[in-house]
């Protein structure tokens, strides 16, 4: 085993003279005061070793040993994740007192005590592969797969699997023998190296099943799919975390994963406290059930930071192996570029635009890339859905992060300030954001099959309206309402009334908080035969803000009415009746 003397300290960087051989990444123990410190090696120079302490440094002198483990930085992965909240090295946070670990102090992140119950799938004499379904158990009322190691290499016979009954996780459920003869003894309990993409899959088609979230701004403007990725970008104050709530809580998904990286720790501690009692729409029971969280707040050192990104990924393609849907929500990726910037500077790296690393933009790409849409090798499919938030500085959309983020994110959700201080939410720029689904001849193939052919010409339509309608609005702030033509007023109002009635939405009315696609669907065609109509007659612009204020307020009455009750057909008859 390779050790190593500390012959230097600047802050969570740690400088360490070794005696053999070291691996990019590997992960060691530096020993302080009685106190063994998690870091990781992120710069070999002959015999001198650059790691990052995951940890506070303080008090760490010249002198102090450290031992190599000879591995990367892993996490378990098993039953009993769910509904846990995690740090970003795995350290079970429910288990500690106060709010923060102490240092050198870690955890267990699963309950080795507790009973599964366990039922094979396999029987003896099977050829299986790495990550080949062996049996399942249940967390949660969620079906969980148990599967064949995933690093190993070819097939293995199945010498003998357990009978259904009950198991803790370190039991052998089954034991594997290998084409070189070898016999695997098999537990419910993988080990994966975050910073490496799980492969174990057939094909990676490009996604095309919509998503569905319920956010109307979403699914009917700019739709993402299941195995897509898209970023929400947005100064303080403008809704991203309601927004990120809503999805968490209506998409079409199985499992929810959470991954506060970086954020100040009063809203890591509103995740905590709001998170659990949130009710899940599609099951009627807590939505924290299927949940996991992992919290990384700001004043954590920014190893700790940088991992737990790459922790929450690796749990969601974990769950997308045993052929489930993952929605990964990452709040916010703008400090885990931080925690990148901050490193790079301490290895005195040669610095990119505004001092971030000069290879952000392949870090970024590489870690969208791992989520995806995926046939598995048995056939079945899963995928990993990824939502990342963005924090520009002073809402700037044209930062590094937010760029490069851009490149390859295939939807793009910019948060207004100046939507938000008119209180229209979501606040999403209808004419900044977009979906390159929308692009995508397979989705439109989906959309043709699921919904009908003329979805995506009626959005592509009242996209274009709603840029005719900012323009005129901007014509109208200038010249005045009387120095314009009374046929502008009506452009103008009819964008307002796509915005009134489609993009905005009450996050906290009971029944406007999620619309399910039929209701949008309705929607979208309601709107659309209003937009369209051309032979309106009004000699003056007061007559029309007073026609298209009353038709928004019929509208808006439609919406919060129960779908096809009374009530709603109501409002929708007196609005067909003024178009």
């Amino acid at each position: 085993m390779t050790k190593g003397i500390v012959s230097g300290v600047v802050s969570n960087m740690v400088t360490l003279r070794v005696d053999g051989p070291v691996l990019q990444g590997e992960i060691c123990y530096i020993t302080t005061g009685g106190d063994r410190l998690m870091a990781e090696v992120i710069k070999v120079v002959g015999s001198d070793v650059y790691v990052q302490v995951f940890e506070s440094t303080r008090g760490l002198k010249v002198g102090s040993v450290a031992e190599f483990t000879g591995h990367q930085l892993e996490i378990q992965l098993g039953p009993g994740m769910l509904s846990k909240n995690y740090d970003g090295l795995q350290n079970d946070l429910d288990k500690m007192e106060g709010v923060f670990l102490r240092r050198g102090q870690y955890t267990e992140p699963l309950d080795t005590e507790r009973l599964w119950d366990f039922e094979p799938i396999v029987k003896a004499g099977d050829r299986v592969e790495g990550s080949a379904w062996l049996g399942k158990v249940e967390e949660n009322h969620q079906p969980l797969k148990i599967m064949a190691p995933f690093g190993m290499e070819g097939t293995a016979v199945v010498k003998s699997i357990a009978p259904a009954g009950q198991y803790k996780v370190h039991d052998t459920i089954a034991v594997l023998t290998t084409e070189d003869g070898r016999d695997i003894e098999v537990d419910m309990v993988q080990h994966w190296p975050v910073k490496f993409a799980m492969t174990n899959y057939k094909e990676k088609p490009r996604p095309f099943k919509l998503l569905e979230t319920g956010v109307r701004t979403i699914d009917t403007f700019n739709p993402i799919v299941e195995g897509g990725t898209g970023f929400i970008p947005g100064p303080f104050g403008t809704g991203k975390t309601v927004l990120q709530h809503a999805i968490s809580k209506q998409a079409e998904a199985d499992i929810v994963i959470i991954a506060a990286c970086g954020e100040r720790a009063n809203e890591v501690v509103e995740i905590f406290t709001e998170f659990p009692e949130l009710v899940d729409p599609h099951t009627g029971r807590k939505l924290m059930e299927r949940t996991i969280i992992i919290a990384n707040t700001s004043n954590m050192p920014v190893a700790a930071r940088e991992a737990s990104v790459y922790t929450a990924m690796t749990m969601a393609e974990y769950y997308r192996s045993m052929g489930l849907r993952v929605l990964l929500m990452a709040d916010s990726t703008s400090r885990w570029a931080q925690a990148l910037r901050e490193m790079s500077n301490r290895m005195e790296e040669l610095p990119g635009p505004d001092a971030f690393p000069m290879d952000l933009g392949a870090l970024v790409a590489n870690f969208y890339g791992r989520a995806g849409y995926v046939y598995l090798n048995n056939g079945e499919v899963g995928s990993v859905t990824f939502l990342g938030t963005v924090s520009p500085a002073g809402g700037n959309l044209k930062e590094p992060v937010t760029e490069n983020t851009k490149k390859v994110a295939r939807c793009f959700y910019a948060l207004e300030q100046d939507r938000a201080d008119k209180k229209r939410y979501p606040a999403v720029n209808p004419i900044d954001s977009y979906s390159k689904y929308l692009e995508y001849p397979e989705f439109a193939e989906y959309i043709k099959g699921h919904i009908n052919e003329e979805w995506i010409p009626k959005v592509l339509n009242l996209k274009t309206r709603m840029q005719r309608g900012k323009e005129i609005a901007e014509q109208i702030n200038i010249l005045g309402d009387d120095g314009v033509p009374v046929e502008y007023h009506v452009t103008f109002w009819k964008s307002e009334i796509i915005d009134f009635v489609i993009l905005q939405q009450d996050a906290f009315d009971e029944i406007d908080a999620v619309t399910p696609l039929e209701r949008q669907e309705e929607i979208l065609d309601l709107v659309t035969a209003i937009c369209d109509k051309e032979d309106y007659e009004f000699a003056t612009f007061e007559e029309v803000v007073a026609y298209f204020k009353k038709m928004i307020n019929l509208c808006k009455q439609m919406n919060y009415s129960a779908y096809k009750s009374e009530q709603y057909y109501d409002y929708k008859k007196q609005v067909e009746a003024m178009i």
